[in-house]
């Protein structure tokens, strides 16, 4: 084996000191889709990465989901335990911070009874790391809220739907529809009154797919193992907007990182949208998916509206039946340089990411 000499051993370490930044990032709830995808890029770029997850005894499947994703330099991720639902462990993992990826936020599994269960923890649980992160003296905080927060009371017709606009929750809204929006709208309260120094931005995704990294992924995700498992009949007509998960943590670093981004808002979607026949009729298109079950059938709205009394998660969806909503991502382009993968090729590697791990 060639021995180094003292010059070659001073460039090797001054190339592996470039790529080490002295700043310390911390990502809540790491476990999540959009939180370890975070922790994959932080820790390629060379930062020191901190994430919180409920309970440590999940470290050892978090290590597993991130070298799933190929995640380097895993020597500089720490964890930490702490929830969103009550003060202990924040003030430790927040310590020595310079930067806060809020993306930890509470999801149900179906309709809540009452819709307090979800938007109680996702405005405190923000309110709660916000805290932590101003007496820490962090420099910015991202946060992740939603499309949610955006779109869903103003009238879709001849409307492109930016940064600028807010969804009323004092309408009847789904719970985490509204949930995501008044913890949205409590973050900014909080900022204008108690902030000093610290500085917020916010990052509005729409649904959000892309490769999966093991049994934990978004909740979009599932229409996908849906739509590939033949457990629907025939597809609703619903539209919606569609992000890559790696777009998703890319914008979200390019927000932490970038002084222009201080009190503002950024509409995360790929260009277009894309509908559930659309995506059926994508996935069939490809040869290498199981597409059998994949079905060709396209449901008439007044059928799902009829089957939305006897299956009460179909409520949610009712109302955006045949609707189509204009999206623009002019601002995150235009501000962060930001350049979204095509929904066709994003919806299409989420899928052979299904097969990959036995999914679907």
């Amino acid at each position: 084996m060639k021995q180094l000499n003292k010059a070659e051993i001073c460039f090797i370490n001054r190339k592996a000191m470039e790529t080490i930044k002295n700043e310390t990032v911390l990502v809540t709830g790491g476990s999540g889709f959009v939180g370890s995808y975070c922790i994959i890029q932080l820790l390629k770029e060379g930062y020191t990465v901190r994430t919180t997850i409920r309970s440590l005894d999940k470290v050892e499947a978090l290590k597993e989901t991130l070298l799933a994703g190929k995640a380097e330099n895993m020597q500089n991720l720490t964890f930490y335990a702490a929830d969103l639902t009550g003060d202990e462990g924040w003030g430790l993992a927040v310590d020595g911070c310079d930067y806060v990826l809020h993306v930890a936020s509470p999801f149900p599994a179906g309709e809540p009874k009452d819709e307090n269960e979800i938007i109680i923890p996702a405005r405190d649980g923000a309110l709660r790391v916000l805290r932590a992160a101003q007496a820490a003296r962090v420099k910015r905080v991202v946060l992740t809220s939603s499309f949610a927060a955006i779109g869903y009371t103003i009238d879709p017709k001849n409307h492109v739907f930016t940064e600028a606009d807010w969804t009323d929750p004092n309408v009847k809204l789904p719970a985490y529809i509204k949930s995501k929006t008044i913890a949205e709208r409590a973050a900014w309260d909080f900022m204008e009154k108690n902030a000093g120094s610290m500085e917020l931005a916010v990052i509005n995704p729409v649904g959000i797919f892309g490769p999966v990294l093991g049994k934990t992924f978004s909740s979009s995700i599932g229409m996908i193992v849906q739509l590939l498992s033949g457990k629907m009949p025939g597809t609703p007509q619903l539209s919606f907007g569609i992000v890559d998960v790696r777009d998703v943590a890319d914008i979200h670093i390019k927000a932490m990182k970038n002084p222009a981004t201080s009190g503002q808002r950024f509409l995360a979607t790929s260009d277009g949208f894309m509908s559930f026949p659309g995506i059926a009729k994508l996935l069939k298109a490809d040869r290498n998916l199981p597409i059998d079950k994949v079905p060709s059938k396209v449901l008439p709205n007044w059928l799902v509206k009829v089957s939305a009394w006897f299956k009460p998660e179909l409520k949610p969806i009712v109302p955006q039946l045949g609707v189509v909503k204009t999206l623009s991502n002019a601002k995150a382009k235009s501000v962060l340089s930001w350049t979204p993968r095509s929904k066709e090729a994003t919806i299409l590697e989420t899928a052979e990411s299904l097969v990959k791990f036995k999914i679907v």
